[in-house]
């Protein structure tokens, strides 16, 4: 439900005398009223309402998720630390340079980039992965990439004209699977993620980049975007399900401009084979 409608039944049973309400900042923190089988009141309420509601078997997942992030609070320094990063000019740092110093740190994999439209992250990867395969449906992208890394002598580029959902790709045949803002692209993007699992050797890890949940429906006709983004517990159920482990989910960037883009990151790994 949208928060106008959340905040209104929560305004009934605060008028009930059911719940309380304190302000902590911004947000507005609800708990229980002390009152006499209150509690068991509200509970007997919430199970059986839930019967009615189709999505209520996503709120023990969603609140999982949650509490996850409140634990991390190295991620929410990191977080700040990126707001602030750039708004300060010092000289020599900037994000292409840390970008540039962890793409060399990436050991030598074969690394499958899915929905890579013109190919500027298969290229980049080139300088040090042992071979990129670049996977589009469109013959035109197809024909780009393969021009440039020609025109500079790029050796360790393969492209394979194919769809998220059917990969040109062999069983266990890679070490990583990119998805960067291609998912909203995909018809069916479980299946898009099931087939990063098949693809991936033991061991192997997916990475999903793609935009928050949003309403800018003009997308759909702007960007041939299929889907308006994905929340952060629709990313994490589709990696659980295919099958991936140690999943982490976050936002890692929000556009200043309207109508505010925001970018969530989520990374899965795929069970290693046992010894």
């Amino acid at each position: 439900m949208g928060q106008s409608r959340i905040s209104m039944q929560l305004a009934q049973l605060k008028n009930a005398g059911l719940i309380r309400v304190r302000r902590a900042g911004q947000k507005s923190l609800y708990r229980v009223a002390d009152l006499k089988n209150g509690e068991v009141m509200l509970s007997e309420l919430l199970r059986q309402a839930g019967k009615e509601i189709a999505v209520s078997s996503q709120d023990d997942r969603a609140l999982q998720l949650v509490l996850g992030k409140r634990k991390d609070k190295l991620r929410g320094y990191f977080d700040e630390l990126a707001g602030r990063f750039g708004r300060n000019y010092v000289p020599g740092r900037s994000w292409k340079g840390l970008s540039e110093m962890f793409l060399k740190l990436m050991p030598p994999l074969v690394v499958a980039d899915i929905g890579a439209g013109e190919g500027t992250l298969s290229l980049l990867l080139t300088q040090r992965a042992k071979h990129v395969i670049a996977v589009d449906h469109s013959p035109k992208m197809l024909e780009y990439v393969v021009d440039i890394s020609r025109k500079n002598n790029v050796k360790n580029l393969e492209y394979r004209l194919g769809d998220l959902e059917d990969l040109p790709l062999k069983d266990e045949e890679v070490d990583l699977a990119l998805l960067h803002q291609s998912l909203h692209h995909a018809m069916h993007p479980p299946k898009a993620i099931e087939e990063t699992w098949r693809i991936l050797k033991p061991g192997g890890r997916v990475v999903v980049m793609d935009l928050l949940k949003h309403r800018f429906e003009e997308a759909r006709e702007m960007y041939a975007d299929v889907w308006l983004g994905f929340s952060q517990l629709e990313i994490t159920d589709m990696l659980r399900n295919a099958g991936f482990l140690a999943v982490d989910v976050g936002i890692v960037h929000r556009e200043e401009e309207a109508p505010h883009f925001e970018t969530i990151l989520a990374l899965g790994e795929k069970p290693s084979l046992p010894e």
